[in-house]
């Protein structure tokens, strides 16, 4: 029973949490006088989060690292850059409603903030791994490794280097921390406030990246790691262990009631005693149980294989007649048992064991959660989720074999999609991370599956094919045209099958409509005007003609409205 507190609100609590919907990043624990915890602000981020520049202050573990601060005010800056439309690049340009953005995606995320805030049910990005190598993400707050040195105190008095930099050195783990930080960052402003993410990463960075965005995200909205199969033959020469799994962390912008949809009910009965639950008692009201073995009568109440009946049973077609009470190792409680019951679940017993099984009404709203498994073999199900193999046997059927290293299997990102939307199919999706658009083939196929209408935004930075790649040696310059081939490809071969399954359709039966496997391609660019500002010094007469239009020459009138689309929101 809740008591009364006799006392007015804490309002610098209310404070904190008001603060910490804004910054969840800036609430950390401390004690009060009497030694308990409570929640209260890191002013040093708060400030931080506030300031345009770096401000000072010793960086300590918090979870910390050389450069975090500088990847929060990088985060925070804006920037004066547009996103062009490139129509002969895209498919469907008047007609989609699907977007394949070419760019730094830093810039990108920065771009989208007016237009998309509060307004992304589902992100998945397969960022880029850690391999202890350097990445092709050099943002402002990267630095080389003589400045990361001289950052943390590596050499003596004189000179010497303190300790030796291992293969992994930390130089990478800071500018790894520091390139996601500022991205998670901007891709939280963009979910729903029922919005989720995901993010697959391999064991190099794993426990930074869960710091990472308990910080962005809030620790308490954490849902999972979920585990994906990536492998069915993993690599046999490591003495220690074969690694077969990849990991993918689950947050929720805020904790909420929403399900994910595992799988849907199989509709067949299923027992509700198990051995090891607690021992209950549970009352049944008339007519929720059906006898198949026994016709009429009455069932003596007396103790039977794993129940004990506590009155008698008055049975008249299959049927009880009356209110009756069972003990035994029960799955629900009485208020779990009464919940069904309001659903429509029924009861069967099948012999004169009296085991009771339970059977819920047919119903296509009822479903289980996921488990936090992915692989071909499921707790001895399918949980049709494929691996890198199949992957590449999905690239080869689109003749793209051998242009990506590690592609994810669309079933992956299909089951990730319909956990996320599966009560809203018409929502939008973001992978900033793009890639070989998996997540763009795998929102189009869902939708061909189930009628939805999602919409899909892929960014991707034009990353330069390497000229000894086959992907160079087919003709393709960069990574964003690969990609967006293989949407088109994918999309042509959805439709043609629903095309083909439609001419097979039996009387009665619906044809399905075909799905939207257009995008617009937008491309990041300088701003579409001029710099028109001057220092008096600066200014001549030659000036004075390009103060006629601050519009860069090579600008379309489609670039302007884009702009303002962008700059309006």
């Amino acid at each position: 029973m809740d008591k009364m507190k006799q006392e007015t609100a804490d309002l610098t609590q209310e404070n904190i949490a008001r603060i910490g919907e804004l910054f969840p990043n800036v609430i950390t624990e401390m004690k009060d006088e009497n030694g308990k915890l409570k929640k209260g602000i890191n002013f040093d981020l708060l400030k931080q989060e506030l300031s345009g520049d770096v401000v000072d202050g010793e960086e300590s573990y918090n979870f910390t690292w050389v450069g975090k601060k500088a990847s929060i005010v990088e985060a925070n800056t804006p920037i004066r850059k547009t996103l062009r439309p490139c129509i002969e690049e895209s498919k469907n340009w008047e007609t989609t409603e699907n977007l394949y953005i070419e760019g730094d995606n830093l810039d990108v995320l920065k771009l989208l903030q007016e237009s998309y805030l509060n307004s992304i049910k589902m992100i998945y990005i397969d960022p880029p791994y850690n391999t202890g190598n350097d990445f092709i993400y050099r943002d402002k707050f990267m630095m080389d490794e003589e400045e990361y040195e001289k950052k943390i105190d590596l050499h003596d008095e004189e000179g010497n280097l303190l300790f030796k930099n291992t293969e992994t050195r930390g130089r990478f783990h800071s500018s790894w921390c520091s390139m996601m930080y500022s991205r998670l960052k901007l891709a939280r402003s963009l979910l729903t406030e029922d919005g989720v993410i995901f993010i697959s990463i391999d064991d190099n960075e794993v426990h930074n990246l869960k710091k990472v965005c308990d910080e962005v995200f809030g620790e308490q909205n954490f849902v999972d790691f979920f585990l994906w199969t990536k492998t069915s033959t993993p690599p046999s020469l490591s003495k220690k262990v074969r690694k077969t799994v990849e990991f993918l962390l689950c947050y929720e912008k805020e904790k909420n009631n929403q399900s994910f949809f595992g799988s849907s009910l199989d509709n067949g009965d299923a027992p509700l005693l198990n051995t090891g639950n607690p021992y209950r008692t549970l009352v049944f009201p008339p007519n929720s149980i059906q006898f198949t073995f026994f016709d009429s009568g009455t069932i003596e109440a007396r103790n039977y294989s794993k129940v004990e009946l506590l009155n008698d049973v008055v049975v008249k077609s299959f049927r009880n007649t009356n209110e009756v009470s069972f003990s035994g190792e029960f799955k629900w409680s009485q208020e779990k048992l009464d919940e069904e019951i309001a659903l429509g679940t029924y009861f069967i017993v099948k012999s004169d064991k009296l085991s009771l099984r339970f059977q819920r009404k047919e119903d296509k709203k009822n479903f289980k959660a996921p488990n936090n498994l992915f692989s071909d073999i499921e707790l001895n199900k399918s949980s049709n989720v494929a691996t890198n193999e199949s992957a590449v046997k999905e690239l080869i059927e689109l003749n793209l074999d051998g242009f990506f290293d590690y592609p994810k299997p669309t079933s992956l990102l299909r089951k990730l999609t319909k956990m996320v939307t599966h009560d809203s199919p018409g929502s939008i999706i973001i992978d900033f991370f793009s890639g070989s658009a998996t997540t763009a083939h795998a929102a189009m196929q869902l939708n061909a599956e189930d009628g939805g209408n999602r919409k899909f935004i892929m960014v991707q930075l034009p990353e330069p094919c390497d000229e000894k790649s086959e992907a160079f040696k087919a003709g393709y310059k960069n990574i964003c045209e690969i990609g967006k081939e293989r949407i088109r490809r994918a999309g042509d071969k959805i439709n043609k099958e629903i095309e083909e399954g439609n001419k097979q359709l039996k009387l009665g039966e619906e044809p399905k409509k075909p799905v939207d496997i257009g995008f617009r391609v937008l491309k990041v660019d300088t701003t579409n005007m001029k710099d028109i500002y001057y220092a008096a010094s600066e200014y001549t007469q030659n000036l004075l003609t390009d103060q006629i239009s601050n519009i860069k020459e090579d600008r379309t009138d489609l670039d302007l409205l884009y702009g303002v689309l962008l700059e309006w929101g």
